[in-house]
């Protein structure tokens, strides 16, 4: 499918990226019911849905304006469970939102906060950031969200599991209650209903993933192997594909 009608300035970014046809989330979110709407959308990573929700914000942020105002305090605030999300979905702001002069900034942890209060002051258009060093920097009063129009939750669920609850009602509490709210989550258990529940209204429910469905680009393979050479196996395993790069999940750090 071909992407349905966007922002003129962002449609102008997405044809420069080469890309011809748009994923079910980036459609979902187009639609004409949901501009400028709360939305509650169950998507996988990998789906597109950082470009989904940088078009769904687009008629909130720029209305029928080409550029964006001179930046001061931030219009949109998109929190994501760890810094190297987060840093990613900054570079995809970046080029999608490049021709309306926005100013995309970052605040995660593990990096220089007196260097991120400095690019704060200095004005930004969308911040992106972790939940723990958003507060920290609303504490500290150096994150001004008065002004807000519209708070992005990219995979909420993740962040509820690490941990993050009461950071994330901390930063909602700090915004203002017309803003628009955006929950993205892969998955959708009771904790996030709550949370949308309380902090958006009347959001639009978009799903584009069903229960466990996994991922069509993926294949899954399983071995079983004996508890005491779970090691071995996974030397082996790596050195038989012949993979130039890999990840190995285990149960803890």
């Amino acid at each position: 499918m071909t992407f349905p009608p966007t922002h003129p300035a962002l449609a102008r970014a997405i044809a420069a990226r080469g890309y011809t046809s748009a994923t079910a989330v980036q459609t979902a979110v187009l639609e004409a019911d949901a501009a400028g709407r709360d939305m509650v959308v169950s998507a996988q990573t990998g789906s597109g849905k950082t470009v989904a929700f940088g078009l769904a914000i687009a008629p909130t942020l720029l209305g029928s304006e080409e550029r964006l105002p001179q930046a001061g305090a931030p219009m949109a605030l998109i929190i994501a469970p760890t810094r190297e999300l987060a840093m990613q979905v900054q570079r995809e702001l970046i080029w999608l939102y490049r021709e309306t002069g926005a100013r995309v900034v970052t605040c995660v942890g593990g990096m220089d906060a007196r260097a991120e209060a400095r690019n704060l002051a200095s004005g930004a258009h969308i911040v992106v950031g972790t939940p723990g060093r958003l507060r920290d920097h609303l504490e500290r009063q150096r994150l001004d969200l008065a002004t807000l129009k519209t708070i992005v939750l990219d995979e909420a669920d993740e962040m509820l599991d690490l941990g993050f609850r009461e950071d994330l009602e901390f930063i909602l509490e700090a915004t203002p209650p017309t803003r628009q709210t955006l929950l993205f989550s892969a998955t959708m258990p009771h904790e996030i209903e709550n949370l949308a529940r309380r902090y958006q209204r009347d959001a639009i429910r978009i799903a584009t993933t069903r229960g466990h469905e996994q991922h069509v680009d993926i294949e899954y393979r399983a071995i079983r192997v004996a508890p005491f050479d779970i090691e071995n196996a996974v030397v082996n395993v790596l050195r038989f594909n012949e993979a130039p790069a890999a990840i190995v999940f285990c149960a803890t750090r």
